[in-house]
């Protein structure tokens, strides 16, 4: 894996407010080579310039704003920030995930916008949680609905598949990753007990078999991410990072 160990912004929300700076500074330190942003209309050229300064590359930026906003401004602020993966982070109800109708209304959703996104040079993405793994549909249960929607989606739009959530979900997720193949062009890298409430650990400090996970989408960028975390944030990043950097060296 040629790419270097992004980090998803969102774990450092907090720090980021208090002194963006010094914090995408320490993310750099600990040997953290790209970030992913998730706030793109806050001053994507001033993160821009933290970043180059530092040497960090962005590696995809979440998009929320693109499902209730104006989605021009929201991908003008992506491709300001250098990358070209606009991902967004859920944003349907969850009913839509358990039947064939819903699905369809969410990939007619997401192919609209990557046709939007397109127009600025940017692909666009779909970033999962627990609920797009938990439903089965089809014969005998046999496809996650993420699964199903990959199938019912444009051959440009990917999937950045958060292993973590996908295993809360269900999933097997080496298999996963190998049905869905080069579709996968991002890995959302967290740990934990493997429960939807309790918070995260280091990556490699949990229940997840992150080797297996790693080998079997070996092209996709590798973003660690915490949504909550059970120790020290900071500590527990520099962990992580030093965890998955030993195993692609490896």
């Amino acid at each position: 894996m040629s790419r270097p160990l992004s980090v998803q912004l969102y774990s450092v929300r907090a720090e980021l407010a208090a002194d963006r700076a010094g914090t995408l500074g320490r993310l750099a330190a600990m040997g953290y080579g790209a970030v992913e942003a998730f706030d793109v209309t806050d001053d994507a050229a001033g993160l821009r310039r933290v970043a180059d300064d530092l040497g960090l590359a962005v590696s995809g930026a979440h998009v929320a704003q693109a499902l209730t906003g104006a989605p021009g401004a929201v991908f003008d602020a992506v491709a300001e920030l250098g990358t070209d993966l606009a991902i967004v982070p859920a944003g349907f109800p969850h009913e839509d995930f358990t039947a064939y109708e819903g699905l369809a209304r969410v990939a007619e959703r997401l192919n609209s916008l990557a046709e939007r996104a397109a127009g600025h040079g940017l692909r666009l993405g779909y970033h999962n949680h627990w609920w797009e793994i938990e439903p089965r549909l089809g014969e005998h249960g046999a496809r996650h609905a993420l699964e199903v929607l990959a199938g019912l989606l444009e051959p440009a739009v990917f999937l950045e598949v958060d292993t973590y959530w996908a295993a809360v979900g269900g999933a097997d997720v080496p298999a996963l990753l190998g049905r869905l193949g080069e579709r996968v062009q991002a890995l959302h890298l967290k740990d934990g007990p493997g429960t939807k409430e309790d918070p995260n650990v280091a990556v490699g400090g949990g229940t997840m078999p992150v080797p297996e996970v790693l080998a079997a989408a070996p092209d996709a960028w590798r973003v660690v991410e915490f949504d909550a975390c059970a120790g020290d944030l900071l500590g527990e990043l520099e962990a992580s990072r030093a965890y998955v950097s030993a195993l692609e060296a490896g």
